[in-house]
């Protein structure tokens, strides 16, 4: 009979300082050969409905040569004679038939110039459309838009730029009208899909990092388990140095120095947030088979995928996913700081 590592790991934390997470990650013979099979069809079901999914939701929002309107869109916020500082809009389509000194932009509606823009035109969530015999002076940014001009426009001087990205167009609009949506993720096919591949994608990277680090996983485990509030306590201190100093001493250090910093601090975030969120779900979903399975049925492999599946729901909960997001990186930034000592803290 096969010893599970990590099942008396849990019972006497200070062992498992000293053995690796997993000996082998195996799964139970019967799950062997159809396991593998069936994920591979799963995958292809799910690449097959997120493409038509993808392709229906293009067709429903071809931009039009025309500002878009809805019944809970504000009235369009007309220009019709001279404005010498910037124009903005909220929520509302902007129309420009007069002239604009500095720039227009509009955060969940359209630009339409008909007249003089001086300076930049940008569009989140929107779209920038240029009528004939209008001019834009400036740069033109569109964000989940397009940017249309008539046969004899633009009028654009020669060192203006356009910047363009066709993508989440509705989903800006949305945000812009109520920015509460951000907080309740919209349930549907292409939802449940995206959900489904983080499961997959989570679980895949659990096992490949489980199985090229056992002993960095064990001892992180040991460490959230003996001393979670000492893990959280320097993870907070980590996210709040990034959070302020990293942009404090951008704007203090020269740009080479400054742009080293900041690449090297997203590089601990990035790396962290897999090491840290990794060694959660193994932990969750080794508590969770010794809430829910015998101990005889326990496996390494499905403790991951059990751990994946947990924190993948706990992510999409509604106004529940940001705080559960906060607490993932600030533990896995405490558990990547501490990843190099060797566990000699006691339970307080």
């Amino acid at each position: 009979m096969s010893h599970n590592v990590l099942d008396s790991a849990c019972d006497s934390p200070h062992m498992l300082a000293n053995k690796p997470f997993v000996n082998q990650l195996t799964l139970p013979s019967s799950l062997l050969g159809t396991l593998p099979r069936a994920a591979w069809q799963l995958a292809q079901v799910l690449c097959a409905l997120l493409l038509a999914v993808m392709a229906a939701h293009a067709q429903a929002s071809n931009v039009t040569d025309a500002p878009n309107t809805s019944k809970d869109e504000k009235a369009p916020l007309v220009i019709e004679n001279v404005e010498d500082g910037d124009v903005f809009g909220l929520g509302q389509s902007v129309i420009v038939r007069g002239t604009v000194r500095h720039g227009v932009m509009a955060f969940g509606g359209d630009v339409v110039v008909e007249g003089t823009v001086e300076g930049d035109v940008a569009a989140i969530g929107g779209s920038v459309i240029q009528r004939d015999g209008s001019r834009i002076g400036g740069d033109v940014i569109v964000l989940g838009g397009a940017y249309h001009h008539g046969k004899t426009a633009p009028g654009r001087d020669a060192a203006s730029t356009t910047v363009m990205y066709a993508g989440y167009e509705q989903e800006l609009r949305d945000l812009s009208r109520n920015p509460t949506v951000f907080l309740t993720p919209r349930w549907s096919l292409l939802y449940m899909g995206q959900r489904v591949l983080a499961v997959l994608f989570w679980f895949i990277a659990s096992l490949a990092l489980t199985a090229v680090t056992p002993g960095a996983v064990s001892r992180a485990a040991a460490r959230l388990q003996l001393a979670s509030l000492r893990v959280f306590a320097i993870g907070m201190m980590a996210a709040i140095i990034i959070v302020f100093g990293v942009p404090a001493c951008l704007s203090i250090l020269p740009t080479t120095v400054g742009a080293l910093l900041g690449v090297t601090a997203l590089l601990l975030l990035v790396v962290a947030y897999l090491f840290g969120r990794v060694v959660i779900h193994a932990a969750t979903g080794r508590w969770l088979q010794r809430q829910f399975f015998k101990p005889e049925k326990h496996s390494e492999s499905i403790a991951l995928l059990l751990g994946a599946g947990c924190w993948t729901v706990a992510l999409s909960l509604p106004y529940i996913w940001p705080f559960a997001v906060a607490g993932l990186l600030v533990a896995s930034l405490g558990l990547a700081l501490t990843a190099r000592h060797r566990l000699n803290w006691k339970r307080a």
